[in-house]
This record gives C-alpha cells, structure tokens and sequence, in this order.
C-alpha cells in the first residue's frame, strides 16, 4: 500500500487553502494533513483544525495565540504562533509536501525553511519567485527539492512539458482573463471603484488576487514567476487574453508545434495535479463542453493602458531587486485601493514611482531582498498619502 503523503497548508483560510482542503478530504487513503496556517483569520482556522485534525496549527498574528490555544486545547492539536513558528513547523520529519498558499512576500521565508529541510513545495504564492526567484531556485537545485506549480496557467504549462522536459520551450503563451475591465481605455479606468474591480468575470479568488487581475499585475506577476519556474528569457514569454479562460496556457516548441492545456476555470485541479504528481486521480470535478463554449477567442493585451504588466517586463529585463521592489510596493498600493485611499489607476502609478526610486541591488542576498523590500513598502506608504 502507497505510503500517505503528509501535507501543511501555508494559508489554510485563504481560497487556495480551503479547496485544497477539499481535495484532500476527497482522498482520505492518499493524504495525511499535518498543518495548517492562518495569518488572522483564527475562527476559521479553528473551524478547520476541529474538522481535520492536524498534528499542529500556527496562527501568525500572535495577539490570537491565545484565542486559537484555548479553542484547541482538547483536541489534541499543538498550536505555536508567530512568523518564526511559520518557518519551523514546515521542517517536521511527517510532512512530505508544503503548499504555500499564503498571500504576498509573507511567504517567501515559509518556503525557503520548507526547502531547506527538502520538502517538496506545491507553489502557490507566486511573490516568492517574483521577489527572489533566483535565490529560491538556487536552494531548490541544491537541496534536490521539486516545486510543482499551482497557479493555473503555470500548472498548465507544467503538464504540456509532462514528457517533453528533453525538448527545448520556443515560447510559452500565459492566458489572461481580461479581468472586468478588459477593452477600458484609461480614461475609464480613472472611473473604475473597488465593487468593480472586485467582480472577476471567471474566477473567484480573494481580494488581493482580484485587484491585480483587474490591473493585470496578477499577469505581470506571472511572466516573472514563469522566468524562474522553467528557466525562460523575458522574450520567451508572451501573455495573450482569452475571455473565455478555458485555454489555460500554451506552450510552443522549436519545431513550431504547440500543446495548450484546457479545462473549465476551477482551481482545485491544478491544486490536485501538484499534489498527486506524476499521478492524475479520478475526480467529480465539472467536465468541460465544447457546445457550451462554441467560439474560444484570443486578444492582444493592453500594455500602455494596464501599465502593470509593462513594469513587470520591466522588472524582469533589469533583475536584481526590481522585481522586489515593484512587488512591495503593489502590496501597499491594492492594499490602499481596498481601502479606497486611492484610486485604481494611482496603483501602477504608485509603483512605477517605487521601482524608480527604491534602492538597486543586481546580485542580492536574502538579507538585501528583506532590506529592498522594507525600503520599497515605505516609499509607497508615503505615495498612498499624497
């Protein structure tokens, strides 16, 4: 009988965590889930641990260590608090795989401790490669960790690479939705308010994710995470818009020949393709119709207008810290935007004045990506005053 495979859950409360956590419940023979992760959202988080018993939970604002401890307390659950206890859960001897799902840079010191004690990582949060994509690969490589993606169109260009790893990638295609602004000029933008911008025509997601859909960052974000995920030059990445978001990536080969990878958007498939990896089990997922979707269409995007996903281009052609910096400083800004301190187009706004002003590091260490992105929140903490 094949042995359980021992999950964590980095960000257990979050919509990647809550379907993985379906997916996990559905194959109770092949999973054994040994933590889970909370950043503030304790009652859910207790609600989970009452319901799947983990070995041990950590809740990350330490303020409600107590509330989670005494909610906990007979049930048998070790309960630790604080970013410290993020990264020394994940070194457990029971865990075999740590899907990082939490939001944000957060999550870049988790999946470095998790590498580092050689776990094998479902990556979910793309701002670890985005903020420190070579320092994450070079561990990965020396440790002889895999990182499987979860992001949907990453996990699509993964499985079209499944028996292709001996044939060099030409190009690779990432899809994008369009978000609800697809086709408004920047006029419109201008316009644009926070009920809008939080209704994502295709996906539902949490709302850090949805904001940077909408500003197309969300794609930017992932032209920089594919760099590193399949080792590619900034040329080598194209992003198309597809409306229908049923094409989740593509890939093309040097013989010109390309594979694409379908399905309806639904994210607890590719959550389950990195954690079953090489396996593909059976699900009750939706099946996709052709007759329901009868004309599939395709769009350039809109570089000048969603400015975002230029100065992720950016970003990626200088390398260094830039892409740190331009991450930090969209964390405050979307923050700022949800809390209608500014407006939506003052977000790229924001962060092309912070990429231009932060300090610049070509080779960093972790330490300079900790400064950087220190340095970068601040610069745009003072921009969302003004």
């Amino acid at each position: 009988m094949q042995q359980k495979k021992g999950i964590a859950i980095l960000g257990s409360t979050g919509s990647i965590g809550t379907q993985a956590l379906d997916v996990i419940e559905a194959y109770p023979e092949s999973f054994d889930l040994q933590v889970l992760t909370a950043n503030r959202n304790a009652d859910l988080l207790i609600e989970q641990s009452k319901k799947y018993k983990p070995n041990a939970v950590v809740i990350a604002d330490e303020t409600l260590y107590e509330k989670v401890k005494n909610a906990l307390w007979d049930d048998d659950i070790h309960v630790y608090a604080g970013s410290d206890a993020l990264c020394q859960v994940v070194e457990s001897n029971d865990i075999h795989t740590v899907l990082t799902a939490m939001v944000g840079y957060a999550g870049l010191k988790p999946t470095l401790a998790a590498i580092e004690a050689k776990k094998t990582i479902a990556l979910a949060n793309k701002e670890t490669l985005v903020v420190a994509g070579e320092l994450v690969q070079e561990l990965a490589l020396k440790k002889g960790v895999q990182i499987y993606p979860v992001d949907s169109e990453h996990s699509a260009i993964f499985q079209c690479l499944t028996g292709e790893f001996q044939n060099p990638i030409e190009k690779i295609y990432l899809t994008a939705s369009g978000g609800p602004f697809r086709g408004f000029s920047y006029e419109q933008l201008q316009k644009v308010t926070k009920a809008q911008a939080l209704k994502h025509p295709n996906w539902a997601m949490g709302a850090k994710i949805t904001i940077d859909s909408a500003s197309m960052m969300n794609k930017g974000l992932e032209v920089i995470e594919a760099k590193w995920l399949f080792d590619l030059k900034p040329e080598q990445i194209d992003v198309i818009v597809h409306p229908q978001s049923i094409v989740h990536s593509l890939v093309q080969f040097e013989d010109g020949s390309m594979k694409a990878q379908l399905g309806l958007p639904d994210m607890k498939l590719p959550i389950q393709y990195a954690l079953t990896y090489p396996d593909r089990f059976p699900s009750k997922f939706e099946r996709f119709n052709f007759m329901d979707y009868p004309s599939l269409t395709f769009e350039q995007p809109d570089p000048k207008t969603f400015k975002n996903l230029q100065l992720a281009y950016d970003a990626l052609e200088k390398g260094g810290t830039l892409a740190c910096a331009l991450n930090a400083s969209n964390e405050v800004a979307v923050q700022a935007f949800l809390e209608e301190r500014i407006s939506f187009v003052q977000i790229a706004e924001i962060n092309e004045t912070t990429m231009n002003s932060a300090s610049f590091i070509q080779k960093p260490t972790l330490e300079d990506y900790v400064a950087l992105d220190a340095e970068a929140r601040k610069i745009a903490i003072e921009l969302t005053k003004n």
